[in-house]
């Protein structure tokens, strides 16, 4: 062990047990967080299908794997891989990482060390300028610093309190963008597929259409419809023309849109299953109270009530005297050579008290900005409760309806085809005239891309359940409510 450091280690003695005295007796400023009494609903306004399974209910694969698509499947984990603002927001958590690591450091002992060399000149006894004679002299010094600020009323540990939390929340705001992501890809693209259905219902259609024109301009030539007749039937037939541009360009800015949100530049997307082939995933019936643990934004925004919460006592704290000890050992010599010699140490230990008197309001004014701004933690955090029940709801209640709309479109549908079969048969027999078979193709061809469109409100009304229960139902809590659950003073382990 060198000289240097023997010297040090007998010079911190002292801080030391000034250290333990001031920790013995300290105390942290400030209220304690509690989670706030949040009144939720002994069940939703809207209960899932009965055949949903009970909570937690979903297998072990990723939720969206339900569809059943395994095109879709790849494009959600290269969303999750290629997301610009999944990235952005692992970056936040990082920053909040770090900012907690600085504001930690704050509490531990602060060490460094330094070197000198000086060179001076002075003037001689009652000499006026060193030109009537005067003393050269060098001095070199080498010693080890340090400095701790003893945190005697919680204002560290409170910050520190406050900036964990602001990582947690960072960590859900992640958990929140990448739920997001996911919800908005399978959205896109369950509307791309209806789009695809929409266009091919556009173009049997024209097909169909264009086969009965020849049709009917034979028979105009024979003289057994009218002019009148023949313009309807071409008016149908350009409408169904006329919407396939339309559909073609929908689906482009659809591609273009799914391609972004996978991290890609514009271009054409694979497809796997047809709208009709995808399958339907159970749906989890869940408790209310649930969501107080589970959803990304609820979870958020209590961490950012607890920083809060932990900021009003580090502004507290500013009222009272702040305690440091200093302290610094080493050597210093007139000679290089001998710098390191026994006669050459030296050292110093210093306390020191530092706190206000007047400050104007100032501090009056500090703390009741972090009150305000626990205030609007508080009522964010009760608002976004709220708000996610609302959306559950609102899910729900989307669900059913749609899936109690697409049974009668469907029937409607093969009501229609029958119609249509009939009204031709009665057409090529003289038993009604054109104008019956074209009403019952308007109704048709508008029916089929009702239905389309049903099936995708279905399945769009399923991923926003999904997210608004929170994404993958889990037996293990998520790491994040863990680590939060088990720092003193967090509250996240009382149930809601």
């Amino acid at each position: 062990m060198s000289k240097l450091t023997q010297l040090w280690m007998r010079a911190r003695k002292g801080a030391l047990a000034a250290a333990c005295f001031g920790l013995c007796t300290a105390c942290t400023l400030g209220p304690d967080y509690e989670r706030p009494i949040s009144p939720t609903p002994a069940a939703y306004r809207f209960s899932p299908p009965a055949t949903a399974a009970p909570s937690p209910a979903l297998s072990e694969s990723a939720w969206w794997q339900g569809f059943g698509d395994d095109v879709l499947d790849q494009m959600v984990r290269e969303a999750l891989s290629g997301s610009h603002d999944l990235r952005i927001a692992a970056a936040r958590v990082e920053e909040a990482d770090a900012v907690l690591m600085g504001t930690r450091s704050q509490g531990l002992p602060q060490i460094g060390y330094g070197a000198s060399a000086t060179r001076e000149r002075t003037a001689p006894q009652g000499g006026v300028l060193p030109s009537d004679g005067g003393q050269t002299r060098s001095i070199f010094g080498a010693a080890l610093q340090a400095s701790w600020e003893i945190d005697l009323w919680g204002r560290i540990r409170r910050e520190t309190e406050a900036a964990r939390a602001n990582l947690l929340a960072s960590e859900q705001a992640r958990r929140g963008v990448e739920l997001t992501l996911i919800a908005s890809v399978i959205r896109s693209y369950v509307t791309l597929l209806d789009l695809d259905s929409q266009l091919e219902i556009a173009k049997a259609t024209i097909t169909s259409r264009k086969r009965s024109v020849g049709l009917y301009r034979a028979r105009l030539n024979g003289g057994f419809i009218s002019e009148f007749e023949m313009a309807q039937i071409l008016a149908d037939y350009e409408a169904a023309v006329a919407a396939e541009p339309e559909l073609r360009a929908l689906v482009a800015q659809q591609e273009d849109a799914l391609s972004v949100l996978l991290g890609r530049n514009p271009g054409p997307i694979e497809r796997g299953r047809t709208l009709y082939g995808l399958t339907t995933p159970k749906v989890p019936a869940g408790l209310p109270a649930e969501l107080l643990t589970r959803r990304p934004d609820i979870l958020e925004a209590e961490q950012q009530l607890i920083a809060s919460n932990a900021l009003i006592g580090a502004t507290r704290a500013r009222y009272f005297p702040r305690i440091s000890l200093t302290g610094a050992a080493g050597f210093a010599s007139a000679e290089l050579g001998d710098l390191f010699a026994g006669s050459a140490r030296t050292w110093s230990f210093a306390g020191g008290v530092s706190g206000p008197i007047y400050t104007g309001g100032g501090l009056t004014a500090a703390t009741g900005q972090a009150q305000a701004q626990q205030a609007q933690a508080l009522a964010a955090y009760q608002r976004t409760i709220q708000h996610a029940f609302q959306d559950v709801d609102d899910a729900l209640i989307a669900l059913q309806t749609s899936g109690e709309t697409v049974a009668p479109l469907e029937r409607r549908v093969v009501t229609l085809e029958r119609a249509l079969t009939l009204a031709r048969a009665r057409y090529d027999n003289g038993y009604s005239d054109s104008l019956d078979v074209l009403d019952i193709e308007r109704s048709l061809f508008s029916a089929q891309l009702t239905l389309a469109a049903a099936h995708g409100d279905r399945f769009r009304a399923l991923v926003d359940l999904y997210s608004a229960l929170g994404g993958d139902w889990i037996d293990e809590p998520d790491e994040a409510v863990a680590v939060a659950s088990a720092a003193p003073g967090r509250g996240l382990e009382q149930a809601p």
